[in-house]
């Protein structure tokens, strides 16, 4: 069983961190805030947590929970796997900020009961539940030491955008590949100034585009401002193999 929060300006905090969570929360569909709880809430979905302790004007941790849907949308993006924790941190970083001025430290992904059970013997943690359709699907919990006394002059959470476009500000590593040859050993070793390599693509074939070592475009050669750059040519769709 869990048990509700009767402290009214914790409450407001709460409700207050889950919303400003929810703008930047990655997420396949619309969730909102629930009551807010001081003990881990029933019906957790699978998944994973991500938490990050935060120090400043208060100390604490803060988490979220994430279903296993995400998890693998992260995981198998057309983009190549991304990493769950920074896709997140934003989320956290805001949530924590409604406390007042504090730096949060990079946010690690945790097994789901590891991460709540270590935040809740921290202090008088509190959890909110996030809910669709009032089924939980993802919980921020909480801990502040001390808790403010009532809730501040926080800035207002950003107005919430919808689903996975919060990762558009996810970085990648982008490269451009002009071709690829096998060596052996003794031939590498030989290698010195001079030397050619002959590659596995013709002179004037396009140049492959990878993002996270997945093929995304061709393109070809230009050069911007003494400069090399690339010229999109074709998008590959994100089913399609590399030729």
């Amino acid at each position: 069983m869990t048990t509700t929060i009767t402290v009214a300006p914790r409450v407001a905090l709460a409700l207050d961190a889950a919303e400003a969570a929810l703008a930047l929360l990655p997420a396949g569909g619309a969730l909102e805030a629930g009551t807010p709880v001081t003990a881990i809430p029933d019906g957790i979905p699978a998944g994973q947590a991500v938490c990050a302790r935060f120090s400043g004007t208060v100390s604490g941790e803060v988490a979220v929970v994430v279903g296993q849907d995400l998890v693998d949308a992260l995981k198998d993006s057309p983009l190549g796997e991304l990493d769950l924790a920074k896709a997140v941190q934003p989320a956290l970083e805001a949530a924590a900020r409604v406390l007042g001025p504090v730096v949060v430290d990079p946010a690690q992904a945790v097994e789901t009961q590891v991460g709540l059970g270590a935040l809740a013997n921290r202090g008088e943690a509190i959890f909110v539940p996030l809910l669709e359709d009032g089924a939980v699907r993802a919980v921020l919990a909480l801990v502040a030491l001390p808790w403010p006394a009532a809730p501040g002059s926080a800035p207002a959470a950003p107005a919430r955008k919808g689903g996975l476009e919060m990762l558009h500000g996810v970085e990648m590593s982008v490269t451009a590949e002009l071709g690829r040859t096998r060596m052996t050993v003794r031939e590498l070793l030989s290698l010195a100034p001079g030397a050619v390599v002959e590659l596995d693509r013709a002179a004037g074939s396009p140049v492959d585009l990878l993002v996270n070592g997945r093929l995304v475009a061709r393109g070809e050669v230009v050069v911007i401002d003494e400069n090399f750059g690339i010229r999109i040519t074709e998008i590959i769709a994100p089913t399609g193999d590399r030729s």
